[in-house]
């Protein structure tokens, strides 16, 4: 190989490294074998142990299928036009298929459609996009996500013997499946007229900084306040770091959304009083057996329901809940 060559190989390869390190989302993948197939799995972030479960799971779809599996998103769930560039490069990539938890329920329609017209199918997990099923995309692989608020509801209307004041505290506007858990929390707590909801119109944000930082400009309420609920891992998190610094952690009815070790171990002290948890693992393997069967042809239902679970101190010592909080 002449000197010139190799020169020119080195600077190729100086280049291809710069621009790796430039990315400023997180990415994970296998070499690409020729004539196999290759899924993209696009979660919403990266630094939530729940998009952690849900890449373990679509790891395992990948090896069991025998496929290869593309991991990447933003780091932050707030990023839309990095999600949606994600998307975009996946499409422009020509990979076999996407799988696909959008933080937006409309800005990932466009970017979706554009991967339908390349014939490049998508299934949408976690979080719902307001495009058609069948049409837009093939599958809906989620959590029943309002019947997960309706639980969250009738627990902590139960804790508090169905009277006292409560707050809400949401996630972030365009979050789908957040909404929805929502929804389901009012609807169960509406039942109960001596129930009354001090606060629900705040916003945690994507991080558990940002609800930490809105948790404490609510400390007024949260002092008067007999119960809460929280929709999600980083609004659960930043509220219980809250309540704990006040040294009001357990002197109100707590339900959180999501199953994280800290989480559960602050059950097992008794600052949280439920969680009721999604299955991140299976919801990222059927994500990605969804997209492989549709690929050879077999029928996949328009949306696949993976469970949830309400998670207390009674149970957590169940077979089914050490199944859940340890997955395969």
């Amino acid at each position: 190989m002449s000197r010139f060559i190799t020169k020119s190989l080195i600077s190729l390869f100086s280049v291809c490294a710069a621009m790796t390190v430039a990315c400023g989302c997180s990415k994970e993948s296998a070499p690409t074998t020729p004539g196999r197939l290759t899924i993209a799995v696009i979660p919403k972030g990266t630094t939530h142990e729940f998009w952690k479960s849900v890449h373990a799971g679509a790891n395992q779809a990948g090896k069991d299928l025998d496929v290869e599996i593309q991991w990447k998103g933003p780091m932050k769930e707030d990023d839309r036009a990095q999600q949606i560039s994600v998307v975009e490069q996946f499409v422009t990539d020509g990979v076999s298929a996407v799988v696909l938890a959008p933080l937006d329920d409309q800005a990932l329609l466009r970017p979706v459609r554009e991967a339908d017209q390349k014939n490049i199918p998508v299934i949408v997990i976690d979080s719902g996009l307001k495009g058609d099923v069948g049409k837009d995309f093939v599958s809906f692989v989620a959590t029943d996500n309002y019947k997960g608020g309706v639980i969250a509801g009738d627990q902590l209307s139960k804790l508090l013997d169905n009277k006292g004041k409560i707050v809400l505290l949401r996630y972030m506007e365009g979050s789908a499946s957040t909404a929805e858990r929502e929804r389901g929390f009012l609807d169960a707590v509406h039942k109960h007229p001596d129930m009354q909801l001090i606060l629900e119109n705040r916003y945690a944000g994507a991080t558990m900084d940002s609800a930490k930082i809105e948790t404490s400009n609510m400390l007024d309420v949260l002092r008067q306040a007999d119960g809460v609920f929280c929709p999600n891992e980083s609004s659960t998190l930043g509220m219980l770091l809250t309540l704990r610094q006040n040294g009001i952690a357990g002197h109100l009815k707590f339900v959180g959304f999501d199953a994280s070790d800290p989480l559960v171990d602050a059950l097992k002290t008794k600052e949280i009083d439920a969680l009721v948890a999604q299955d991140p693992y299976k919801m990222g393997y059927e994500g990605v057996k969804a997209a492989v069967d549709h690929i050879h042809g077999k029928d996949v239902k328009p949306q696949i329901d993976t469970g949830v679970h309400l998670i207390t101190l009674d149970n957590l010592d169940s077979q089914e809940i050490k199944d859940l909080l340890q997955p395969r």
